[in-house]
């Protein structure tokens, strides 16, 4: 049953990412496709309809991790505050500027608001990309669970890290290109005419940078951390996701030359969850590791809530969840095929 628990937290924040990453990515994207007023509208209409209910699989994600395994969750909320309350302002920030954009006629008000979205969507990238390398590092643990990280120190990994070193630096880039593909991809799905082109052109331009970002990452998650690789040499079954990564990416380059604008889509999602995956059997089943030689990890067998707990808990997580499945296929249904460039703020 624990280990059960630490594969829905991860899958439903493996959710989050595929289905609020192409709103982020179309975020960062929109002053480098869309090229005047109507081509603008036409991006926020993309996600328009999507974006505040994608959203809600963070708190999901947050709330299944308070319930499962409430220690981890008070440790690391408390460690890392500060990149958290900026992760909240910015998460304000992306919500303000697609709502209000379109408030007033003026195009300094909807450049300013532009200029919002393609901030908050880069550094909500960023900062998401930085706190999975800062779990994967490890943080320094002390014997109560509990820790402080500085926003950096040395740049270097080891026992007394910052919240942004090299490796998490280099995290954080690979969200942010990774995105930005994700969201180019979906662009191409939604748009027709010279936005669909140049977003077309931005995936082509973008998949051989993450694709080298993506080989690059497993050395540097080796050296950061050496113990990553552990469970891939003691299950070789594990290796199945990095097989998919590379898989995915190459059905992706395939599918942009052909024009297969779904199939491309599609294998960036699964790109995205196959390297979420991957990052997940590495730490399993650790959930928080410490690089404090005096703590100890927080792992599902110290951390997970008792028995009752668990049955009770599940039983309503599957009444949830479905609910969440109903809705989102109802939506994604209402508003499936190509966005009008004509109709309504967020209408198709």
């Amino acid at each position: 049953m624990a280990t059960l628990w630490y594969w829905i937290v991860a899958v439903m924040l493996a959710a989050y990412v595929v289905l609020d990453g192409f709103d982020l990515g179309v975020g960062i994207l929109l002053p480098f496709v869309a090229r005047t007023e109507e081509e603008r509208q036409h991006c926020i209409r993309a996600i328009g309809p999507v974006w505040d209910g994608n959203e809600v699989w963070l708190l999901a994600g947050g709330g299944t991790l308070f319930f499962a395994f409430p220690q981890v969750y008070a440790s690391s909320f408390s460690g890392f505050y500060l990149p958290l309350i900026i992760v909240l302002w910015l998460l304000v920030l992306r919500g303000v500027s697609v709502e209000l954009r379109m408030h007033f006629d003026d195009s300094l008000w909807r450049s300013f608001f532009d200029g919002v979205m393609t901030f908050a969507s880069s550094l909500l990238a960023v900062f998401f990309g930085a706190a999975l390398a800062n779990v994967l590092r490890g943080v320094p643990l002390g014997p109560d669970h509990s820790f402080f990280l500085p926003l950096w120190t040395n740049w270097r990994t080891g026992s007394n890290p910052g919240i942004l070193d090299w490796y998490t630096v280099i995290g954080g880039v690979i969200a942010l290109l990774a995105l930005a593909l994700h969201g180019a991809l979906y662009l191409v799905l939604k748009c027709e005419g010279d936005l669909q082109r140049r977003a077309r052109v931005a995936a082509g331009r973008l998949w051989p940078v993450v694709a080298l970002a993506t080989f690059l990452a497993v050395p540097a998650t080796a050296w950061a951390r050496p113990d990553s690789l552990q469970n891939y040499y003691r299950r070789p079954a594990a290796f199945l996701a990095p097989v998919v990564v590379l898989v995915s990416l190459g059905t992706m380059l395939a599918a942009i030359r052909k024009g297969a604008e779904l199939r491309a889509f599609l294998s960036s999602c699964v790109y995205l969850i196959a390297m979420l995956c991957g990052a997940a059997v590495g730490l399993y089943p650790v959930l928080l590791p410490s690089t404090n030689p005096l703590g100890e990890s927080l792992t599902i067998a110290n951390s997970i809530v008792g028995p009752h707990s668990r049955s009770v808990g599940l039983a309503w997580w599957l009444f949830g969840i479905s609910l969440a499945i109903v809705y989102f296929s109802v939506v994604y249904w209402m508003f499936r095929g190509k966005v009008s460039r004509h109709v309504g703020t967020y209408g198709h």
